[in-house]
């Protein structure tokens, strides 16, 4: 039987957070599966794998958790993201009909109309913070409003998600000082954001009204509701910031882009590919099984390394470059099977439209001062200041 290859590093270093990546290839060398003892999970870091486990819900069970802290695991189970079929495909059938690639055609116009007005600002500006001024436009004022909640908490939704995110992770400094603001949402979302109080025709209300037809367990909604707010905002903020910081770093490709627009979906990949927001999520193994040629027992808790999967140099040739006539369709940012990105149709409007308005507007990104995010469960720049030269 072969020896599994424990290690005791640790992802969720302040460190680790900013550059994970010398630490995934180190992991993907040492096999198809490592444990982390520091967590007692075991981590899948080679593209093959992570694939195959993301389309195997029978065998990698996301009913008991999808983080790495049994405490939140715990608190969670039964929510979207933290469910399996059939309960899983009830609850997405609901959430995602906002969300469908269909309904993308009715927003386009009114996200058109934003990214023109506050590209032609940016531009004019010469200078801004992409972070603040143009990924968090989108967001804020469409998506926010679709949602549909009372004005006050929209100023909150940011400080929310983020703060949802940072219980991702271990019982760490960073979990503890976010727990706060977790339980301000899930008040708000269980007490506030109800019938009466929520704009009646946003999405939050759409989940009202299929627990009144018995779609859904009325008792459901307020987590629900969470899944209209922290995959729809931080990802979607940190995926644009990426991008361009990715395109002032090599203006080879934006002049590429810049010729041809048919490049924006696969830049739009590309992009996810090299710097994926979510970088990993955890499984839980229903029955003994072979990864690999690795036995792992049933109860296994597995990590799912997007982040490592995506840079893999058995399946991404010069996995480090960044490369716009890449076509990597097939990464793993956005997930994969049955817990794919319900929000990822919006997210691809967002970026693509953004793209499109500043390739008209901008001949060159010039980097002035960044600073990464440090969250436990994504990653990315939390500030990111460029000056433009105008097209």
């Amino acid at each position: 039987m072969p020896t599994i290859p424990a290690t005791d590093v640790d992802l969720h270093t302040e460190s680790a957070r900013i550059d994970p990546y010398p630490i995934y290839a180190r992991l993907r060398e040492l096999g198809p599966v490592v444990y982390l003892s520091r967590y007692d999970l075991y981590a899948l870091p080679r593209y093959d794998d992570v694939r195959a486990a993301s389309t195997d819900w029978q065998t990698f069970s996301s009913a008991r958790g999808v983080f790495v802290d049994p405490v939140v695991n715990a608190q969670l189970e039964g929510i979207t993201l933290c469910s399996d079929p059939p309960e899983h495909t009830a609850l997405r059938s609901v959430l995602g009909r906002p969300l469908r690639q269909d309904r993308m055609r009715e927003l386009t116009p009114r996200i058109e109309a934003e990214a023109d007005r506050v590209v032609a600002e940016l531009v004019e500006r010469g200078r801004f913070d992409v972070v603040a001024d143009l990924a968090e436009h989108l967001p804020m004022t469409v998506v926010s409003d679709l949602v549909g909640l009372p004005g006050h908490a929209r100023r909150k939704m940011l400080g929310w998600a983020e703060a949802v995110w940072n219980t991702q992770g271990p019982a760490d400094e960073r979990a503890a000082a976010a727990m706060p603001a977790v339980q301000e949402f899930l008040t708000f979302a269980a007490e506030e954001a109800v019938p009466g109080t929520i704009d009646p025709e946003g999405w939050a209300a759409h989940l009202y009204r299929a627990a009144d037809r018995g779609e859904i367990a009325r008792e459901k909604c307020p987590m629900v509701m969470l899944d209209y707010i922290t995959p729809s905002l931080d990802t979607t903020i940190l995926a644009i910031t990426n991008t361009i910081a990715l395109f002032a770093a090599n203006p080879d490709q934006w002049d590429l882009l810049r010729k041809d627009r048919s490049l924006i979906p696969h830049a739009i990949n590309e992009s996810l590919r090299l710097e994926s927001p979510v970088p990993q999520f955890s499984r839980v193994l229903t029955a003994d099984h072979d990864i690999g040629g690795v036995p792992l027992a049933a109860g296994s808790r597995v990590a799912l390394l997007y982040g490592s999967g995506n840079r893999d140099e058995r399946h991404y040739p010069d996995p480090e470059r960044f490369d716009i006539t890449r076509r990597p369709g097939d990464h793993l940012a956005f997930g994969r099977g049955e817990h794919v990105c319900v929000g990822m149709h919006l997210a691809r409007l967002e970026i693509g439209v953004l793209l499109q308005r500043l390739a008209d507007r901008v001949h060159r990104f010039e980097i002035r001062h960044s600073r990464p995010l440090i969250n436990n469960g994504l990653r990315g720049l939390d500030y990111l200041e460029v000056v433009v030269e105008p097209a």
